[in-house]
């Protein structure tokens, strides 16, 4: 191989230019910059049904404004505006296509409407689509905005409301819910974010709804609406069976004992694989009754009904005869692309859409064919309109493989966050490393996947893929050999110790699936830090370069880079007193969703308009951050700087080599152009200098991609040597 003598190879890289044109432009260069149909849920002239009235199956007015009110009539008036028009053909839909939505958007802001703070009179989604807001957000590199759960949600008992009881995931709505903004509101954060070459994220639940309009018609069996859930009418002479329903509460979970009678008359399928959210005394199974309900004909009925999650989320059946539940969430996928104006969707609970008896043992219920082939559809029509979905669902890898080939473009990375903050509060990457190759060994697209920090749900375990699928096989951690489920148990066992009790006593358990917790105050117990009143401001140093850390993980590597609110002002969890009535039930996530200010528009609010009371910060709001060059804010630009301008997002993970010093982690990328980009990670508290070595890595000359200057060279072995100071990273690429 012929060599360039190094005086004429220059020590520093230029900027390469990337090409303007668009991926989807480049591959369907024929295609316009934007085919996509339009349809409205309401029009201007249509005024709803006026209560009051008596609330019950026999009285049709009563019937008629809850079949106004319901997600099924919606999806019918905006399905029908699109149906048979030649634009629902300008769009390729068959495959999942994760490099298409990333180069539409990569860098994400993840939203959490209850816990924004907004200037005085102003709304959640005027917030969201305020100039200033998208200035800070282009100044950072970020070029999505995933809104959170924004529709009406709750339940209607009679033809009031009722609240939500999981944070906006039981949705009941199409319509915005006024807690947040408008419907104009929403279609003009959508052409802000657009002006800024930007795309908005909104949220879809296949899964289940809340107890809304749709619900209750189908309590009354009214037209289709009972095929829109998994729900049994009970015979009466099996009423025995049931238990009776307390004064003043609309179900009762079932016990397991009532579970299996109804199993054993054949009326119900039983027991399913796991009890999510499991709680002696409050949710047992995963089904509940309703009392007596006389139905729209006058009919006395009881109904049991399933819910993977709480009681007020009744599942969505996806194979029923009038396909009422498919009509439903395809109209509403519609709804939110095509008059709302949103780029992308997130599917939540979408991988519970099928559920089948077995003989023997519990039902299937998870990794279902039907729930791939329901993902396959809501992907397609998703991308036939123009957009692209993403999955946020605690699944075993396989399943994630088998949903991403064939549904979402994307699929939230439950894989590798909670092994990086293993390695965090442990300085040891084996368990990481260990993720990752499985990942690739089961063909896991790095690329596919959306690597993001805190969001609105605890730091989850997410070791179902250890614990369930392959809780037999044998796993090597730390020279000891363990089976899947020896091994969940104890990352889970260290994690505790770790992050939560004497150690963290800010940070609280959450019913078995993970850790209540802000991506500061992990670091925070990492570093030993017992008291967060005590932190000083080397400490808060210590953990925004930390908190860089994990950004450096998420983001150089190929795949969506994804961040929370709570992470770009370093928020600390609430104190428990102050949202005791919020966790009275055990739901302990509430201290991590405490209020924060993005902008410095309300600097005396102690309380977002939601009531959330304000989360202590240790970085401050974004523009100030932004007036500051050694910021967490300034500095995490120059990570998305680099990312961006090198295209990591769309490179290929090729290898995961073994490692001279147990706190480090390399990662080796292909890159679209052939180029080999390596990423290196300090998950140490102390200053390390050590060999990367792979297979992988070609001869040539090493350049650090942050300074675009020459660190090192490859030698003989495939390697060369690289020094990172304590929780620091460095991104290279390989040039010959």
């Amino acid at each position: 191989m012929t060599t360039t003598p190094e005086n004429q190879v220059p020590d520093q890289i230029d900027d390469e230019v990337l090409p303007e044109a668009s991926f989807d432009q480049q591959r369907f260069a024929a295609r316009p910059a934007r085919l996509r149909p339009r349809a409205r849920r309401r029009r201007a002239d249509e005024g709803p049904i006026a209560p009051p009235f008596a609330p019950s199956g026999d009285d049709r007015a009563y019937v008629e404004w809850l079949e106004e009110q319901s997600m099924l009539h919606d999806a019918q008036q905006v399905s029908r505006q699109v149906a048979g028009t030649h634009l629902m053909w300008a769009n390729p839909y068959a495959h999942p296509d994760p490099r298409a939505a990333l180069q539409r958007a990569s860098v994400w802001f993840t939203a959490y409407p209850l816990s924004h703070i907004t200037d005085r009179g102003q709304s959640f989604l005027g917030a969201l689509g305020s100039e200033e807001l998208w200035d800070a957000f282009s100044s950072i590199g970020i070029d999505a905005l995933h809104t959170g759960p924004v529709k009406l949600a709750g339940g209607l008992q009679g033809w009031e409301p009722t609240p939500s009881v999981d944070g906006h995931f039981d949705r009941i709505s199409m319509a915005i819910d006024p807690l947040f903004g408008t419907e104009d509101e929403f279609r003009q954060m959508c052409e802000t974010a657009t002006k800024h070459n930007a795309t908005i994220i909104d949220d879809i639940v296949p899964g289940h709804t809340g107890k809304g309009a749709d619900f209750r018609l189908a309590e009354l069996n009214y037209k289709d609406y009972p095929g829109i859930f998994h729900m049994v009418d009970i015979p009466q002479e099996h009423w025995d069976l049931l238990p009776e329903v307390p004064e003043g509460r609309d179900s009762v979970n079932l016990s397991p004992e009532a579970e299996q009678a109804l199993a054993d008359e054949g009326l119900i399928i039983g027991a399913l694989q796991r009890v999510i959210f499991y709680e002696p005394g409050v949710k047992e199974t995963n089904w509940s009754c309703t009392p007596p309900i006389v139905d729209h004909k006058g009919v006395e009925r009881r109904w049991v009904y399933l819910h993977y999650f709480k009681e007020g989320q009744p599942t969505i059946n996806w194979l029923d005869p009038t396909c009422a539940g498919m009509r439903l969430v395809m109209g509403d996928a519609l709804h939110s692309q095509l008059d709302l104006g949103s780029g992308g969707l997130r599917l939540d609970a979408n991988g519970f859409l099928g559920v089948e008896k077995s003989v023997g043992s519990p039902a299937w219920s998870e990794g279902h064919p039907l729930s791939l082939a329901a993902n396959q559809l809501i992907g397609s029509l998703v991308r036939k309109v123009g957009g692209f979905t993403f999955q946020e669902l605690n699944l075993s890898i396989d399943d994630i493989a088998r949903t991403g080939a064939v549904g979402p473009d994307l699929s939230y990375d439950f894989i590798t966050r909670p092994a990086a903050q293993f390695s965090l509060a442990t300085a040891d990457t084996e368990f990481l490393r260990m993720v990752l190759r499985e990942s690739m060994a089961i063909g896991i697209d790095q690329a596919s996947l959306v690597h993001a920090l805190q969001n609105h749900d605890e730091l989850t375990y997410e070791l179902v893929h250890f614990a369930a699928a392959h809780r037999d096989d044998e796993f090597t951690l730390g020279g000891e050999i363990y089976t899947g489920s020896e091994l969940a148990e104890h990352v889970r066992k260290v994690m505790r110790e770790k992050l939560t009790g004497e150690a963290a006593p800010y940070n609280a358990l959450f019913t078995t699936n993970g850790i209540a917790s802000t991506t500061a105050s992990i670091v925070a117990a990492t570093l030993g830090i017992t008291d967060l009143d005590e932190i000083t401001d080397g400490d808060a140093r210590r953990i925004a370069n930390a908190h860089l850390l994990l950004c450096m993980f998420a983001a150089w590597q190929p795949g969506v880079f994804a961040l929370s609110g709570w992470d770009l002002v370093g928020a600390l969890p609430l104190d428990r007193e102050e949202v005791k009535g919020l966790i009275s039930m055990g739901d302990t996530r509430w201290i991590e969703r405490g209020a924060y200010d993005l902008l410095g528009a309300a600097p005396d609010a102690k309380k977002s308009t939601s009531g959330m009371p304000r989360a202590r910060v240790l970085y401050g709001s974004v523009p100030d951050q932004l007036k500051k060059e050694n910021s967490f804010a300034s500095r995490l630009a120059q990570i998305l700087k680099v990312r961006k301008r090198n295209d990591l997002p769309s490179g290929v993970l090729v290898d995961v080599p073994e490692v001279g010093d147990k706190a480090l982690l390399v990662l080796v990328n292909e890159l679209e152009n052939g180029t080999t980009q390596i990423t290196a990670l300090n998950f140490g508290g102390e200053k390390l200098t050590a060999r990367v070595q792979s297979e992988k890595v070609p001869a040539g000359r090493v350049f650090d991609l942050s300074t675009r200057r020459k660190v090192g060279v490859v030698d003989d072995l495939g390697g060369f040597t690289v020094e990172l100071p304590a929780y620091g990273g460095q991104a290279m690429i390989i040039r010959d």
